[in-house]
């Protein structure tokens, strides 16, 4: 149980540090503030601040965030009137750093009780010093800090900065920018994958007897023969091959094989195995392996293209009436899922990182306001109107979208404990 849990950490993890530091370093290079990047959630146990972005290491290692400016974020920036704070001045009498918290006290700062505030557009801030009944304002820094409640200390955020004041090109590339990455993790962990295994498996009917026990040698079977038919289905490549015998567990098998330019005719009866509750047959025999190093170069892009298509074919599949809970997971599924994948070694691991990528990466582009693909159709919208959507109606949408991710999260998790862990 604790190498599941540490696989399903590190797993995760690798997962969403990657999606969010695309995000992170296309904002960067888009003048876009990222006042933090964080690593997990929760209460911060550590933060360092480098080129106006404070990073963070938090307590919960599951999952992290990009926090850039104007994204849910101005809240942040406002301190409502009567909260004590403390600022210090440059030699300008400019403020360069406001400090809100309780837990890291500036002793040689000037205290002030606040009355009002502007730190996008006019940044000044406004209160009574020592309570006095005269209302004194400060000139804010365009590149002050901020000490917040919990300690953090990160950069305030005037428009110019903000990511809804960024060229409409530059927001939708940032939006894009973790799908990307989700995909250059694929590509990438299927090479690493492909290279540990010695080569890709060809789509190829010819066929190579595992080591150890196999139905297929028993039976006659013999490296480099081709099977072309199993019962009355014609298998032109491995996958008709192997789905056609993975949907006859412990049944008899009439196989048509082709060897040395002679069609002979062999039976046999297929074992079974069981994986997630269901049966399936198999009967010994690998599909043959390209070991060539330009094809395990390239594999990662074949590899990582052939799981895409399979997986849109699937969503279409699910959104053309054939809906199920069954062909959804979230957390739950994803960590029984881990489990499955540490049996199989460091080479399960990687295989299910790569699975796991690519299915972030499509999960993301559908057009849900929550997720990337809704806030990349946003910014098309945008592109089209040639002016943004009013924050009214992009924030009534968002919360639907999100509602609804809720919703469909709570049902996922509900259905995935009762496959996994009730029987």
């Amino acid at each position: 149980m604790i190498i599941t849990i540490l696989a399903f950490v590190i797993v995760f993890g690798i997962l969403v540090f990657v999606h969010e530091f695309g995000h992170f370093i296309v904002a960067k290079k888009s003048g876009i503030m990222v006042r933090e990047f964080s690593i997990g959630m929760g209460p911060k146990i550590f933060f360092y601040r480098h080129n106006q972005t404070t990073y963070t290491i938090r307590i919960l290692p599951l999952g992290g965030y990009v926090r850039m400016a104007g994204i849910a974020d101005n809240d942040s920036q406002e301190l409502d009137p009567g909260t004590p704070v403390t600022l210090k001045f440059n030699e300008q009498n400019e403020v360069i750093l406001i400090n809100t918290s309780q837990k890291q006290k500036t002793l040689d700062g000037l205290p002030l009780e606040v009355s009002n505030v502007d730190l996008e557009h006019e940044l000044f801030i406004e209160g009574y010093q020592d309570n006095n009944e005269e209302v004194k304002r400060f000139k804010v820094n365009h590149d002050a800090l901020m000490v917040e409640h919990d300690g953090t200390k990160v950069q305030i955020a005037p428009e110019d900065v903000q990511f809804q004041n960024a060229p409409v090109f530059k927001k939708l590339l940032t939006n894009a920018a973790g799908i990307v990455n989700n995909v250059i993790l694929a590509i990438v962990a299927f090479t690493i994958l492909t290279f540990m295994q010695g080569g890709v498996a060809s789509n190829q009917n010819t066929v190579t007897l595992i080591q150890g026990h196999s139905v297929a040698r028993d039976a006659g079977i013999k490296n480099g023969d081709r099977i072309i038919q199993v019962d009355n289905q014609k298998t032109n490549n491995w996958n008709e091959l192997s789905s056609a015998i993975q949907a006859r567990p412990n049944q008899k098998l009439t196989l048509l094989v082709k060897r040395d330019g002679q069609v002979k005719m062999i039976k046999l009866i297929t074992e079974s195995q069981k994986n997630n509750g269901k049966k399936y047959g198999l009967i010994g025999i690998g599909n043959t392996v390209d070991s060539s190093f330009t094809t395990k170069l390239l594999s990662g892009f074949t590899r990582t293209w052939n799981m895409t298509k399979q997986l849109v074919s699937e969503l279409a599949y699910m959104v053309s009436g054939h809906f199920s809970l069954n062909d959804l997971g979230g957390p739950v599924a994803i960590y029984a899922s881990t489990s499955q994948a540490t049996k199989l070694g460091l080479q399960g691991v990687v295989y299910f990182i790569a699975f796991l990528s690519i299915n972030l990466a499509i999960m993301n582009l559908i057009p849900i306001p929550v997720l990337d693909g809704g806030k990349i159709l946003m910014n098309i919208i945008e592109a089209v109107r040639r002016k943004p959507t009013s924050e009214k109606v992009e924030t009534i949408v968002t919360l639907i979208g999100f509602a609804f991710l809720v919703v469909l999260m709570l049902l996922v998790t509900i259905n995935d404990i009762q496959r996994y862990f009730i029987h």
